[in-house]
């Protein structure tokens, strides 16, 4: 299977809803792990990356590219 590409500030809607009754989350870290937060009350959550791929329904926003840390030069600073 693929694997889905996701970016950071990502906000992707799962299958199921949060006991807060929110089903949107926000990607704030990536690797084998995923770390998500619930848009409705906040909560962190770190997942593995093949379960929460399989429990994304679809993706409610995606960053701007050029705000990607693969555009980005070493040291966090744009142009310098």
């Amino acid at each position: 299977m693929p694997v889905l590409k996701l970016y950071l500030g990502d906000v992707v809607q799962t299958r199921k809803t949060h006991p807060c009754g929110s089903d949107q989350w926000k990607v704030e870290r990536l690797g084998a792990d995923v770390g998500i937060r619930c848009q409705g009350c906040g909560r962190y959550v770190l997942m593995e990356r093949a379960k929460l791929e399989r429990r994304i329904k679809r993706f409610i926003s995606r960053p701007e590219m050029d705000m990607t840390a693969s555009n980005l030069t070493p040291g966090g600073a744009e142009g310098q």
